[in-house]
């Protein structure tokens, strides 16, 4: 008997054993893919990824349904524009009439009396046209000399052959230099206003370009600063030579002087920027051409300019 249970309990251990071998078999198993088709590998896999997607987005839909249901707080309360500016604007803006368009010279006083500061404050022009600046030919760009000047002390440097720089001293320029300007430029010293190059030299102002293109200083022959005739290129710069140029919001923008000009020589400029933006008018352009054309001085408020130029 004992010998009958003992072969019992070895025929139940080999069954168990054989049950491990092959539940670990299975388990060990790779699991087998299509080499294409549904039962593929990356078709499979997609397939997960696209549920665990799926799920993702269902989660951040539950989430926003109970952030949309929560009780939102009080909206703070925004005062307007007006009321944030000084006292003093405030003031002064109760003189420009809301939604009016002034002719050029009642808009050239009232800019001079809604000055709010002490200073002898600029007279700017914004003139939004309706061009578009990513067009070669309607990406406006020049100078112009204005008749009595913008009211800035210009500072001009000369990049040029030294005998070219003592004619250059004789007009006018600040600063005149050959082999000397360029240390200037490695050091990092900029005292100057206006940069004007003869064409030769431009090749050794290349390395520059990253201190003197941000700031509006690389001479470029649009502006007339890159030029032979560096004599008449000093005068005009220190005639009151402004350059001028759309933005990428299609706006144009300019000094047109001080408020200490008075009106009379403050329309005389803003006449004389009028005359060239028509003659910049593009060809190509079948719309309006100025939209609007507003006045400001620094700090003062903006004053809308009938729209005579188109």
């Amino acid at each position: 008997m004992a010998d009958k249970e003992a072969k019992k309990e070895e025929i139940k251990e080999e069954v168990v054993v054989e049950e491990v071998t092959t539940e670990e078999t299975k388990v060990k198993e790779p699991e087998t893919f299509a080499k294409s088709g549904k039962k593929s590998k990356k078709h499979v896999e997609e397939v997960k990824a696209e549920e665990e997607r799926q799920a993702r987005k269902a989660e951040r839909k539950i989430a926003e349904t109970e952030a949309a249901a929560k009780p939102k707080g009080v909206a703070p309360v925004t005062r307007p524009k007006l009321e944030r500016r000084g006292k003093k604007y405030q003031e002064v803006a109760k003189l420009v009439e809301k939604g009016k368009a002034y002719n050029l010279k009642d808009a050239l006083e009232l800019a001079i009396k809604t000055s709010p500061v002490k200073f002898d404050a600029s007279v700017e022009i914004h003139a939004r046209l309706g061009v578009d600046p990513r067009q070669a030919d309607q990406n406006i760009r020049t100078t112009l000399v204005l008749p009595n000047g913008n009211g800035k002390e210009v500072r001009v440097a000369v990049f040029a052959p030294l005998d070219v720089c003592k004619a250059a001293k004789a007009a006018g320029a600040d600063i005149a230099e050959d082999e000397e300007f360029l240390k200037r430029l490695e050091k990092g010293t900029i005292d100057f206003d206006v940069l004007i190059s003869m064409p030769q030299y431009m090749p050794k102002l290349g390395k520059f370009a990253r201190l003197l293109g941000p700031k509006g200083l690389m001479p470029n022959p649009k502006a007339g600063t890159v030029t032979t005739d560096i004599e008449k290129a000093v005068k005009e710069a220190k005639a009151g030579k402004v350059e001028y140029r759309v933005d990428k919001q299609a706006i144009v923008h300019i000094g047109v002087g001080k408020v200490s000009f008075g009106a009379d020589k403050l329309a005389e400029n803003a006449n004389a920027f009028f005359d060239s933006l028509k003659a910049q008018k593009p060809t190509s352009l079948k719309g309006t051409y100025v939209k609007s054309v507003y006045v400001t001085t620094s700090m003062g408020p903006s004053i809308q300019i009938e729209n005579l130029y188109n």
